[in-house]
């Protein structure tokens, strides 16, 4: 009997596990939509200190990822993550503009392979495995870490509740507002959103909170679309 309702605990463990992990792929996966925004900016650019200011600011999302990778699990995206950083350095130190450049291109491809593997992370490897699985095998830290995962959980669903406001606001300015503005607004938003995450010592439910608005901002910069194509 002992031993099913241990059995019954550690898969209770691994689900929640999956969904905690999951969510710092997310958090990961954002830094690598700043990073690649970074390094786009950094091509446009003619000035070798400007391009080099960039990969900079690139290179920093990319260290403040490698904790969430870690917990992520995803294997596959942290040995591009750490390729990518290589290759950001080097960007950093080049002394011609064609070289930076370069190094950029290499960079740019690199992070988003780094996003696809992220985002079909569930589907070709799991941080847990039969091995992992027959660890921590007291109950009572079985029982601790559930119970951590519980109220983790808990507080992403009041989040997620209380975002459904700003979802439907935020609909009112698309449908009310011009383009414009509109889109000035969102952007900001999103900005704002992507800085924060940033930020090392930003608490657990204000890290889902803003990443969560910036996902409903991006959708609604889907909807809004190209300002210059409407009337």
């Amino acid at each position: 009997m002992k031993k099913n309702i241990f059995f019954f605990c550690a898969i209770a463990l691994l689900s929640l596990s999956s969904f905690g992990m999951n969510v710092e792929c997310e958090y990961a996966n954002s830094n690598m939509g700043y990073a690649k925004s970074q390094i786009n900016a950094a091509l446009l650019t003619q000035d070798i200190n400007q391009a080099r200011f960039y990969a900079y600011k690139a290179l920093s999302a990319l260290e403040k990822s490698k904790n969430q990778l870690n917990i992520c699990g995803c294997k596959l995206a942290k040995e591009s993550m750490l390729e990518n950083m290589e290759v950001l350095s080097l960007a950093t130190k080049s002394t011609t503009l064609e070289g930076t450049i370069s190094y950029l291109n290499k960079s740019f491809e690199l992070t988003n392979n780094t996003i696809l593997v992220l985002e079909s992370h569930d589907s070709h490897e799991s941080a847990y495995d039969n091995d992992s699985l027959s660890i921590n095998t007291s109950s009572s830290t079985t029982h601790t870490t559930a119970k951590k995962t519980i109220k983790k959980k808990d507080l992403f669903k009041t989040i997620d509740a209380s975002l459904e406001k700003y979802r439907i606001s935020l609909d009112k300015v698309v449908q009310s507002v011009n383009c414009k503005d509109a889109t000035a607004f969102a952007i900001r938003i999103f900005d704002e959103c992507e800085a924060q995450l940033l930020k090392p010592d930003i608490s657990e439910g204000s890290k889902y909170y803003n990443l969560r608005t910036k996902e409903i901002t991006q959708e609604a910069l889907n909807k809004i679309g190209n300002c210059s194509s409407k009337k």
